[in-house]
């Protein structure tokens, strides 16, 4: 068995690699990378990332987000999100983005991965997952940057805010707020708890 051989028994479809990741199992991982996307075998996502497309009845699907982002940062601390998810609060967002945003602690900046965009955002503290009050603040932490009327939303969001969990809010605001948002919600916190 060849070299690329070997090499193609250690990839899994489905999977995101970085060219470190293929170094352990070839001696010649550039002039293997470069035949293995000439032939199909694996597609470049971006600069040292490929993936192994799964096959399904509808052709080859894309990698999974997840994956991909992990792969690229080189880490599991990350979360993904996107405007559209502040339709899930109901209060008057109804615009549709193509925008993915992935916050995290290592990369700034706006990058290709296998033909979509993400914006990589530095932050010091996100959670794990997104939640209806993370997703409250998140807005207001971006109300300048979304398309909808923002005199509108602000006070969609205060009516939000007094229906949520005032505990999980206030702990929420205070740890993933900003500036904007810490001015919107604590004066309606406040109110709650008097």
């Amino acid at each position: 068995m060849d070299s690329l051989q070997k090499l193609k028994r250690h990839l899994r479809r489905g999977q995101v690699y970085r060219r470190s990741d293929l170094e352990r199992w070839s001696n010649a991982v550039d002039r293997h990378l470069k035949h293995l996307v000439a032939d199909g075998t694996l597609r470049k996502m971006s600069q040292g990332v490929y993936y192994y497309p799964k096959e399904t009845v509808f052709g080859a699907a894309p990698p999974d987000e997840a994956n991909l982002v992990r792969t690229f940062l080189k880490d599991d601390e990350f979360l993904i999100t996107s405007p559209n998810s502040y339709n899930a609060l109901e209060i008057g967002t109804t615009q549709l983005y193509n925008k993915r945003v992935v916050y995290n602690h290592k990369r700034h900046g706006e990058f290709e991965l296998g033909g979509r965009k993400f914006f990589f955002h530095m932050k010091p503290k996100f959670p794990k997952k997104v939640t209806l009050e993370f997703l409250l603040v998140d807005l207001i932490n971006n109300l300048d940057t979304l398309a909808e009327d923002k005199t509108a939303v602000l006070s969609k969001a205060r009516e939000k805010a007094a229906k949520l969990d005032s505990a999980k809010l206030r702990r929420t605001v205070a740890a993933y707020g900003g500036a904007k948002a810490k001015k919107v919600f604590f004066p309606i916190l406040e109110e709650q708890h008097a």
